[in-house]
């Protein structure tokens, strides 16, 4: 098992009380999830957010705060993952773009339809962060705009992250 945890970025966009989320096949399962992915090596995290934000929702994603930084281990193979949640709005969406490979569709579903198939959540990181939004919680994004793969899986070091249980 590594001890590094895997760097992820996740986007929360909310528009009229609906919150963008993807609906993804993980093992033969529908699951639903923020749009979401892995930090590629030489990338910050802010463009990575954009990045596949962009290819699993085909909406440009704009960050305006972090909304927190999550840790979470999956209870299933004990990998550890390091969540970067940001807030922002969608714009310029692109029908005709194909999404990420696993991605079925998109949705914009409100918290009480979120709470509904809250058991069909690929993780406790999904609610945890619309929760986190509704409740106001938001941070600047100068302390973490030049973060990039190596700075950011260090944070665990340097920084106190919010462990969501599942």
């Amino acid at each position: 098992m590594s001890r590094t945890p895997d760097v992820t970025v996740a986007a929360v966009a909310e528009a009229a009380g609906r919150f963008l989320v993807v609906e993804e096949k993980i093992n033969h399962r529908l699951l639903f999830n923020q749009p979401a992915g892995r930090v590629e090596r030489g990338e910050t995290l802010l463009a990575a957010v954009v990045r596949e934000a962009r290819e699993e929702t085909a909406w440009r994603f704009e960050p305006a705060a972090l909304l927190g930084v999550y840790q979470w281990r999956n209870p299933a193979n004990g990998r550890s993952v390091l969540r970067f949640a940001f807030i922002g709005t969608v714009s310029d969406h692109d029908s005709t773009q194909r999404l990420d490979r696993g991605i079925v569709r998109t949705h914009w579903f409100s918290r009480l339809e979120l709470e509904e198939r809250e058991t069909r959540m690929r993780s406790p990181l999904v609610m945890r962060c619309v929760r986190d939004y509704l409740a106001g919680q938001r941070h600047g994004l100068e302390a973490i705009s030049r973060l990039d793969l190596r700075s950011a899986a260090s944070v665990t070091t340097i920084a106190t992250v919010s462990e969501v249980s599942p």
